[in-house]
Formats: structure tokens, C-alpha cells, sequence
């Protein structure tokens, strides 16, 4: 008589988060095209084919990795924009809502500013370049609002300024190390301080 197989145990959620961790770091040190399942299997200290247990490709990992990002990203950035704020408190909820992320998701967001662009032209990834569009139209139609307002100067180039503020946050995620000296809010709170109120002593 033969033999039943037992059913293999479902991968634990802790397990498969700790995957993509690894994943995500082996992504943003190497690139996606560089790295190969094989690499991330040694990161984490086990077989590739035992890593095929768990994704079935470094495609899947690649997706889970910058979707679950970009989830958590928008519903921060939705209870922000919906929470009918004032202009210039909108940009420093989003700018501190930015670095949180930047914090929660370090790896993710350098994988993203990297390859994203090429990403975007495969039908898989379409969703960042809708998540890039509604991005900019929430930065853009906030320091628009600013300016009518008349909470920003009416000088500004809005789309240079939006440029400047995304280009200046999201940078931090090639330095900023989670646990580090300072939480993300206090260097939101820095960040906004030079891009609010400048960093030149005012004087007479």
C-alpha cells in the first residue's frame, strides 16, 4: 500500500517577511538585473531551491517587495490629503509621512528610485508608474494650493519646487539606516525647517 505524502507546512508570514527583507537589500546593494536567486539564497542562508518554496521567482519577490511599499505609502499619504489640512501643513504631513516610510521601508525605496523607470514599461510593474502620476499630482496640487493661498511665495516655480522638496527626501534613503541616531520625525521636522523657513540667519 502505498505511502501517503504529508502536505508541506504553509511558509510562516514572519518567514516570508524576513525573505523579502533580505531580498530587498540584496536588490538595492546589487540591482535587480544583477542579482540572482542564488544570491539571495546565500543572503539568507539557505538553498535556492528551498527559496523557490517560498516565491517562484525573483520577479514575485521583486513585486511583493515594491507593492507592499507602495501600499503602505498611499494610505498614509490618503489620511494627509484627506485630512483638510492647511497647505503648508500638508507638505510637512507628507514630508514626515515620507521619511516614516523612508524608515519602514529604507531598502524598497532605494530599489524604487532606481529601478522604477525600466520597471514601469512591463506589464507586471504598471502600477508605479500610476502610483508616480498620482504622486506628483498630490505634491503638485498641494504647493499649487499653497500658492493661491497665499501660504507660498507666487514666485515659485511650482514644478521646480515640487522637484527639488521629492528629490530632497527621498535621497535620505541612501544614508538614513533605521535605529539610527535620529527618529524619522525628527529629521522631517530638520528637513522642513531648511525648505520651510531656509537655513540663512534673518536679519533687520
Amino acid at each position: 500500500m502505498p505511502t501517503k505524502k504529508k502536505p508541506q507546512a504553509t511558509p510562516s508570514p514572519q518567514r516570508r517577511r524576513e525573505l523579502l527583507d533580505t531580498a530587498a537589500e540584496v536588490f538595492a546593494a546589487q540591482g535587480y538585473n544583477a542579482t540572482t536567486v542564488r544570491r539571495i539564497a546565500d543572503a539568507a542562508g539557505m538553498l535556492a531551491g528551498s527559496l523557490y518554496y517560498h516565491f517562484d521567482s525573483k520577479e514575485s519577490m521583486l513585486d511583493e517587495i515594491l507593492s507592499t511599499f507602495l501600499t503602505e505609502l498611499w494610505e498614509g499619504y490618503d489620511a494627509v490629503l484627506g485630512a483638510d489640512l492647511g497647505p503648508r501643513e500638508t507638505i510637512e504631513a507628507l514630508v514626515t509621512e515620507s521619511f516614516r516610510e523612508i524608515d519602514r521601508h529604507r531598502a524598497a525605496v532605494a530599489i524604487y528610485q532606481k529601478e522604477s523607470k525600466h520597471l514601469a514599461a512591463q506589464p507586471r510593474f504598471h502600477y508605479l508608474a500610476d502610483s508616480q502620476t498620482r504622486f506628483e499630482k498630490a505634491w503638485l496640487g498641494t504647493l499649487e494650493r499653497g500658492v493661491a493661498a497665499g501660504a507660498f511665495r507666487d514666485d515659485l516655480d511650482v514644478r521646480l519646487t515640487y522637484r527639488f522638496v521629492r528629490d530632497t527626501v527621498w535621497v535620505a534613503a541612501s544614508w538614513y539606516r533605521p535605529g539610527g541616531r535620529h527618529r524619522p520625525e525628527e529629521i522631517a521636522r530638520q528637513y522642513l525647517s531648511m525648505v520651510l523657513d531656509g537655513i540663512a540667519v534673518r536679519t533687520g
